[in-house]
């Protein structure tokens, strides 16, 4: 394909020579005459493993070039990927000031033949809504795509020829497997997404490996109090890949519960009290999971039905423990309100759990007993359904055909997007 870049700096370099080598012929556009002569005379303007080699090899093979000129670059481009920076601002947005005057440069082209634009810059979600499309007045000629980077400083240019991920976002699926064609060599399958979503993954993925630096720096620092070998913690925590280096509680839902993480993270904080050490990541663990679950309260009495059920009382699928399930502080607050509340849960009977798990919920709902209900009971009886836990199919095929309005609070109706099947 006749590829531009819109813009020279690190993702927009190593994403021109990257795409060149593929066999695409490339572009890059730059204000800054330094990296457009340094392109031109075979050179990267930074450096970055591999990408001096690469910049050679395809200026040689004449497949890259660069150029100050946005309409020259655009004169025979099918798709124009833009590479700006949209830098912190001082109140801790980005700055659009880059990314607003690119798109200005190929409105001014006016060139009525078609034209892909891909968002390569990372920017806050609705971006392309609210600022991209307007400027570009989106219509038969230009369309509009978000295909964020997921490149690695120093190892930038083996995350693009072997990536983990590609994403593209965009409402022309037309556009968007024109787009996934441009990676068609690397032998991968792009995730197909919304354009919304295509710009919010990009801040979870960052946010996410954040997240788990910092988890190991605490993980690290407690144990060195307690003198444990950290890293030979979190080594062997990396070593089971079902639960803690997987996909597993990585959807979003209700709020957690249960005996064991809420009772270990109070025993870790109070621990780290009283060393006078501060984790404040973990420390924040159990404040997020209960704004999570003020949130989904919150939802629920915002309903104006005056019957509601709730599909689940344990704190998770498949038990019966209901020990500091999220489901009975629910409850507490409905009931609390005056609520009418009727509650089934396949695998809970009052009269078969005992001990600390029966002395937890009747201490937080006395009447819990009445409260109860066999499925039908409920399904019959409500204006509304409180889907709180997780659901077999059969569960979720009855609800759907119950044809009540249902408040999803984990969101197990909704079943795999299937993002990245085709």
């Amino acid at each position: 394909m006749q590829i531009a870049i819109l813009g020279l700096g690190y993702v927009g370099a190593v994403s021109a020579a990257c795409l060149a080598q593929l066999g695409h012929r490339v572009i890059g556009v730059d204000r800054d005459p330094h990296k457009v002569e340094s392109i031109r005379g075979a050179r990267s303007p930074f450096y970055e493993p591999g990408l001096d080699e690469l910049v050679a090899t395809n200026v040689a093979a004449g497949r890259l070039s660069a150029t100050c000129s946005t309409a020259e670059a655009l004169r025979e481009a099918e798709i124009a990927f833009i590479c700006v920076g949209t830098p912190s601002a001082k109140n801790g947005d980005i700055s659009l000031e880059q990314l607003r005057r690119v798109v200005e440069d190929v409105v001014a082209c006016d060139r009525h033949k078609p034209l892909i634009v891909a968002i390569r810059s990372t920017i806050f979600p609705g971006t392309c809504d609210d600022v991209i499309l307007p400027a570009i007045r989106e219509g038969g000629h230009i369309r509009v795509v978000a295909n964020p980077e997921f490149m690695r400083e120093g190892a930038a240019v083996r995350d693009f020829m072997e990536p983990s991920l590609v994403v593209i976002g965009g409402t022309d699926h037309g556009a968007t497997e024109t787009v996934a064609s441009v990676y068609r060599p690397l032998g991968i399958n792009p995730c197909l997404v919304s354009l919304r979503t295509a710009e919010m993954i990009k801040y979870a993925c960052n946010a996410f490996h954040a997240v788990k630096v910092s988890f190991a720096n605490e993980i690290g620092a407690m144990s060195d109090e307690l003198g444990v070998d950290g890293l030979e913690v979190m080594e062997t925590l990396c070593r089971d890949n079902r639960l803690n280096i997987s996909a597993a509680y990585l959807r979003p839902g209700f709020a957690f519960g249960g005996s064991c993480l809420p009772k270990d993270l109070r025993a870790l904080m109070h621990r780290a009290k009283h060393r006078d050490l501060r984790v404040p990541l973990l420390e924040s663990t159990l404040a997020s999971n209960d704004e999570h679950l003020r949130r989904g309260v919150a939802s629920v009495l915002d309903s104006k039905a005056e019957r509601i059920g709730v599909i689940g009382l344990a704190f998770k699928q498949n038990t019966d423990d209901v020990r500091e399930s999220p489901v009975v502080h629910l409850l507490e607050q409905l009931v609390g309100k005056g609520r009418d509340v009727r509650v089934y849960d396949p695998h809970v009977e009052l009269s078969d759990i005992y001990g600390s798990n029966r002395n937890f919920v009747l201490n937080a709902i006395p009447h819990i007993g009445r409260l109860m209900h066999a499925l039908d009971d409920v399904l019959g009886w409500a204006q509304e359904l409180v889907v709180a836990q997780n659901s077999s199919a059969e569960l979720a095929a009855r609800i759907r055909a119950s044809g009540l309005p249902v408040i999803d609070l984990v969101r197990t109706m909704r079943g795999p997007t299937g993002a990245c099947d085709g």
